[in-house]
């Protein structure tokens, strides 16, 4: 960055210091150099930045408040963050650049200590005394950084005290890695505009998304490992099931198939770990410190996974849970340190730092959008260029679908249709609803009486950047090493090409061993580009047959369902979207 940046208006700093210290990277990167300028070119008090997860928000957003401080705009600072942790985390990050952050302010004691500039506080902090922190916002002349700023929609009485407590601010700055949520709750302090469908969505002022930051090799390339298996339990009626993971006919015999496989007591999870471990043994020939993360449904399945991956592994494992008055610091330990694995439920989903992860197991019946992306987001991050992380995951169609979108750019809509039919909205949006039901389904299912009685797991495909690898295999098999022993260092071309290498490889042993090893016909490779586009323009064409015939959205994507067949859009083939496409120009012109 050169001074000429900040001629660029009356708003701007007088000068830009030339100090390493500022910022916690000596130099930005581009989007952040960019993000800048448009910050400082902005006299809106409210900027809202929306930047992949390990692309370095917090480093964009602590250079905008030493210039700020710098210039003499502002003499305080607030930092709002959805944890304790992380109010940690970005103190830590300020002191590095001159910044003193208190983490440590109580409501209760009303003041920060002596030499900081500000503090770091949590949302639930300021929703529970607001007048408090509108006070200690009107003291002075405050900039307000509102970490992860969905969270700031969890409540309405979240929302409305974010908004008391900080409406005085002389400047707020929003940063999110995931803009949207599946409900309908404001985010306070965020622009709303309408889209040509009448539905008002969250408009960043600068965004970087997933797809540029691979691009530029800021973020990593992300392998997606799915495992399938055999599941047999019992239901509350007292009736056996079986069913194949991913293959189930219903929502309700997937989610009981899905928790069945999580269950540690099942053959499924401890395979997938083995197989978790052997491909972490074989990153770290290239990245010595690499990590591994768990992330668990619950306390109790965090315990148990924990004593399997210490049987597998041979070493002792960090726990983290969030009752744990320690869990901060066994963070930062784990960060700092060599051990390969830890185990954690939600609180590891979204914020902390933790650079060397580099293999993750997703073990929780959890399926939103937002907490998918929150928690692939804890992986992405890249400290030199190659670094390749790996994910593996139960392969049902909810988060082999959401596997396949990582490029995809959601934005937070705050409205939806009054009869619940999520297919009369966005494809996107119709998506996000429908995993939140299927989220709280599966939640209700956890309460009932279940027995899970065994399961088997099976390496079933490689997903990545929108294609699907591999022709399945049984766990330990030459075809599943195949992919867990792609290196540790390669960048994403490379991973495509090896990935295309290594199915062409199998197709080839399996056609000389002949018609006993299975198919060979090489998974279809999805462009997952084309999908959007089709989901697109398959919701304009519905749109357009609704308000001709006056039927509503909903009613007509389960008309077009019923008579060309497949899923719901979120989870249709391209086949599938482009024959309903079809069936619909028939409508058009009069053909049955």
């Amino acid at each position: 960055m050169s001074d000429a940046l900040f001629t660029l208006g009356q708003d701007m700093p007088p000068a830009y210091p030339q100090k390493a210290a500022w910022g916690t990277a000596t130099k930005l990167r581009q989007w952040q150099a960019e993000a800048l300028e448009k910050f400082f070119q902005s006299n809106e008090k409210d900027f809202l930045a929306v930047a992949t997860p390990g692309a370095g928000k917090t480093t964009f957003a602590l250079r905008v408040a030493a210039m700020l401080v710098e210039a003499g705009r502002i003499n305080r600072i607030t930092v709002v963050a959805p944890t304790d942790h992380l109010k940690t985390q970005w103190a830590d990050a300020a002191a590095r650049i001159g910044l003193s952050i208190d983490p440590n302010f109580k409501n209760a004691d009303g003041h920060h200590g002596k030499g900081f500039i500000g503090v770091a506080v949590t949302y639930a902090q300021v929703a529970n005394k607001p007048l408090l922190h509108r006070a200690k916002t009107e003291a002075g002349k405050t900039l307000v950084i509102l970490d992860e700023v969905h969270h700031a929609g969890d409540a309405l009485s979240w929302g409305d005290g974010i908004r008391e407590a900080f409406e005085p601010a002389v400047k707020r700055l929003a940063l999110t890695g995931t803009p949207f949520r599946s409900d309908t709750a404001q985010i306070p302090f965020v622009d709303y505009q309408e889209d040509p469908d009448g539905i008002r969505r969250s408009k960043a002022d600068y965004t970087y998304g997933y797809g540029d930051a691979l691009k530029d090799h800021v973020v990593r390339p992300v392998l997606f490992m799915a495992y399938s298996g055999n599941m047999r339990w019992r239901t509350s009626s007292g009736e056996e099931m079986e069913a194949q993971l991913g293959g189930a006919a219903t929502k309700d015999i997937t989610a009981h198939a899905w928790r069945t496989a999580l269950n540690p007591e099942g053959e499924w999870i401890p395979a997938v770990l083995a197989a978790a471990d052997r491909r972490l043994t074989e990153v770290r020939r290239s990245i010595p410190d690499a990590g591994a993360l768990v992330i668990a449904t619950d306390h109790e399945d965090a315990k148990a996974y924990a004593k399997l991956l210490k049987k597998i592994s041979g070493e002792a494992v960090t726990v983290i849970l969030s009752d744990d008055a320690k869990a901060s610091k066994k963070i930062d330990e784990f960060s700092a340190g060599q051990q390969r694995w830890m185990v954690a439920v939600r609180m590891v989903s979204e914020g902390v730092d933790v650079p060397r992860l580099a293999v993750g197991v997703y073990a929780t019946s959890t399926s939103t959008p937002l907490f998918f992306a929150q928690a692939i987001g804890r992986f992405v991050r890249s400290r030199k260029r190659g670094e390749v992380a790996s994910i593996f995951l139960p392969s049902v169609p909810i988060l082999t679908t959401l596997a396949n979108e990582m490029e995809v750019e959601r934005d937070h809509a705050l409205d939806k249709p009054s009869n619940g039919l999520t297919e009369e909205f966005s494809p996107e949006e119709a998506e996000a609803a429908a995993a939140e039901r299927e989220d709280k389904a599966s939640d209700a299912l956890t309460q009932g009486k279940f027995e899970a009685l065994e399961s088997d797991a099976s390496f079933d495909r490689v997903l990545f950047d929108g294609g699907e690898f591999g022709l399945g295999g049984v766990v330990g098999s030459e075809d599943e090493q195949d992919f867990l022993g792609i290196p540790g260092l390669l960048d994403a071309d490379q991973v495509g090409v090896l990935l295309r290498q290594r199915q062409a490889e199998q197709v080839s042993r399996r056609k000389r061993r002949g018609p006993e090893a299975g198919p060979v016909e090489p998974r279809e490779v999805v462009d997952h580009r084309k999908l959007t586009e089709l989901r697109s323009q398959l919701a304009k064409n519905v749109a357009a047959w609704s308000a001709r015939t006056g039927t509503p959205h909903g009613q007509v994507h389960t008309k077009l369902r019923s008579v060309c067949g497949g899923p719901a859009v979120a989870q249709a083939s391209q086949a599938q979207l482009e024959a309903r496409l079809e069936k619909l120009q028939d409508w058009f012109v009069g053909r049955k």
